[in-house]
């Protein structure tokens, strides 16, 4: 649990740095609407699009920071389920159930990597908020050296121990091969993976959610194009998607890296950033850990449910595959407003905003609130057609139904408590306690440990689809009164520096 230490004349001095700030930009603006003609305006203002989180109305401004992250994380899903779709349909339900029964895996190996760069970005969205430009750039740099050296080792270990593991998750023997390429083929991708976050994540740090969706609409629609080419025209299989996801992602990193170098000089480090500062280095760390290991006990707990659904055999680990990415795709609003939180606590916290801080919150949690019942009944609703999309008409969809249904309806009677983790999880980490929402995870695994185990011993499907909704009321509880603790404690440190 570590708090970032910003000097008492930062925070004094913010709200006129701010206010200056902004009144360039209306004056340049204005010159720009009487002498340049429309569409160069309207490129030039997707370029400049940093949003201030410490003014305005909680409300409309969190949401007009996370409609964007919506859009984009659906795309995501979208082109995460194209590897699916077109592996189901082009080379059969067992190389879907394949792909499928490494996906905890791989959000194990992916999620460890956005937890970490998200976490190197908190100090970037801390010292925006403070109005430290120079601070900004010198943890921009010392983020991105960070991201190197955890990228070699992230790599490294993943590619060690795959084989075990599959093994470890009682992999179905007629689908192993295929899991295992596959996995292996995202493991040695996880570079691209990383550095895409990071880049994203330094741009949402400012503010600015509208230019990493460009990249990800482009690389989503570029991932489904190469996964047409690699699987149908190359014939290269589950390795075929894996390797179009991994290309479609590095494309997304260095056009992420591209624009900030062009585009955001605020972001931009100088020649004498490019060096491990020991006091960044710590801050960056002491976020990005507790945040990485977040994800990753988080997908222990999965990997412990999937093992339990690997048990009931191909048919029902496809079907679970496809129910779960229906159900990934539909609460991507729910990982959006965390997102968001993240970036506005750190603005607010940077600018010492307790008050503002606690009026997001509660406008996030009635947002997501209406979300989360809505989104409930959509995915109940879209069940049977989307199932179709998966597979070709030589498949039984009638026998995989109640497999999916019943983890589709189980799952989303218990969406309510799941929106309020993300909210308090993030609010969290962006005002710099890691530690918390990282127990918040522990408490997720033991809740889906006992349930899986559970499961396993007495072969209960409905048991171990139980998993997930037990671990989210287990998380929601614990974050919840997390939240109450550390807003209290932010509170008293704010008011003990302004006085």
């Amino acid at each position: 649990m570590t708090n970032y230490d910003f000097d008492a004349w930062l925070i004094s001095v913010r709200h006129f740095l701010c206010t200056r700030a902004k009144m360039q930009i209306v004056a340049s603006d204005r010159a720009r609407r009487e002498n340049v003609p429309g569409y160069i305006l309207f490129i030039e203002r997707i370029n400049s699009m940093q949003l201030d989180m410490t003014k305005g109305k909680p409300l409309p401004v969190i949401l007009q920071f996370t409609i964007p992250l919506v859009i984009g994380n659906i795309f995501q899903q979208l082109y995460n389920m194209a590897d699916t779709i077109i592996v189901g349909r082009c080379v059969g339900a067992g190389a879907l159930a394949a792909v499928g029964s490494t996906g905890t895996i791989m959000f194990l190996a992916t999620g460890f990597a956005q937890g970490i760069t998200a976490g190197f970005s908190i100090l970037t969205a801390q010292r925006y908020g403070a109005g430290d430009e120079k601070g900004v750039k010198r943890s921009v740099a010392n983020g991105m050296i960070l991201a190197v050296i955890a990228a070699v080792i992230l790599t490294l270990v993943c590619v060690a121990i795959m084989n075990p593991l599959l093994h470890l998750m009682n992999t179905p023997s007629d689908i192993f091969q295929d899991a295992y390429t596959y996995i292996m083929g995202i493991s040695v991708g996880l570079t691209a993976n990383i550095f895409y976050n990071l880049f994203s994540s330094y741009l949402r740090a400012v503010g600015n959610s509208q230019i990493p969706l460009f990249f990800l609409i482009f690389s989503a629609c570029l991932n489904v194009g190469l996964d047409l080419l690699f699987i149908i025209r190359g014939g290269m299989g589950v390795a075929g998607a894996a390797w179009a996801t991994n290309l479609s992602q590095a494309i997304s990193a260095v056009l992420c890296a591209g624009y900030i170098w062009v585009k955001v000089p605020s972001l931009k480090p100088e020649r004498e950033h490019w060096k491990i500062h020991g006091s960044d280095t710590r801050n960056q760390l002491a976020a990005g850990i507790p945040m990485a290991f977040q994800f990753a006990i988080t997908a222990s707990g999965t990997m412990i449910m999937q093992s339990a659904i690997n048990l009931f055999g191909s048919v029902a680990v496809a079907a679970y595959t496809a129910a779960a990415k229906l159900q990934s795709l539909v609460i991507q609003g729910m990982i959006a407003m965390g997102q968001t939180m993240a970036t506005y606590g750190g603005q607010n916290y940077g600018c010492g905003d307790v008050k503002r801080i606690k009026a997001g919150v509660k406008a996030a949690l009635l947002a997501e609130f209406v979300y989360s019942v809505a989104v409930a009944l959509l995915m109940c609703a879209l069940l049977r057609p989307c199932l179709g999309l998966f597979f070709t008409g030589d498949v039984d969809i009638s026998a995989m139904m109640p497999w999916a249904e019943t983890y589709c309806y189980m799952t989303a009677l218990f969406f309510l408590p799941l929106c309020t983790i993300f909210i308090f999880r993030n609010i969290m980490q962006g005002c710099g306690y890691g530690f918390l929402p990282m127990m918040g995870g522990v408490s997720e695994l033991i809740a889906r440990l006992i349930v899986s185990m559970a499961a396993m011993k007495l072969l209960s499907y409905p048991l171990a689809c139980f998993a997930d909704p037990a671990a989210w009321i287990a998380a929601a509880v614990f974050t919840g009164v997390s939240y109450l603790f550390v807003i209290k404690k932010i509170g008293r440190e704010l008011k003990e520096k302004t006085t």
